[in-house]
């Protein structure tokens, strides 16, 4: 596999923004299956990830800067996440006990929550795109639309007024 830079059009700054979100769940998953460090991830994802070109496909290019700010977001804010995160699921499904995939995904959401950059609402529909895009036959999309409307009222009680 090669991975090339092309000199094709560039994407819009929502899809970069998507894909900068889709990323951000494929690091924090890939940190926490991988004990590797934040740094490490980072500069794999933004070197060989962002817009490479592959035998099989292009990558989308991302939003470098939202990339970031999710991943450090997410490791500061970890444990707050994660107690936002255990507060909107049920008893019998803590966050330790749910896919790992969805972790990842609820902590990139919970870190733009948090940080009140993005419009809740905006969080919930980019987030549930992404569940889309990993679990595209399952009810994890409804899941996940479900804990983080419970995570949003909770992070910006405020924007549902």
């Amino acid at each position: 596999m090669t991975a090339d830079r092309p000199a094709t059009r560039k994407p819009d700054k929502r899809q970069m923004r998507s894909a900068a979100r889709l990323y951000a769940v494929q690091a924090l998953f890939q940190m926490e299956h991988s004990d590797l460090g934040i740094d490490r991830v980072r500069a794999e994802f933004e070197d060989h990830r962002f817009g490479a070109v592959y035998d099989e496909g292009e990558m989308a290019e991302g939003d470098v800067d939202l990339f970031r700010m999710l991943l450090e977001d997410a490791v500061n804010h970890q444990a707050r996440i994660d107690q936002m995160t255990d507060r909107a699921l049920v008893a019998k499904w803590p966050i330790h006990r749910i896919d790992p995939t969805l972790r990842a995904l609820f902590r990139a959401a919970g870190a733009e929550l948090v940080e009140g950059r993005t419009p809740p609402r905006v969080v919930i529909v980019e987030y549930v795109d992404v569940a889309k895009a990993f679990f595209p036959d399952g009810r994890e999309p409804k899941f996940v639309n479900a804990v983080l409307d419970h995570m949003a009222r909770e992070a910006q009680p405020g924007a549902f007024a």
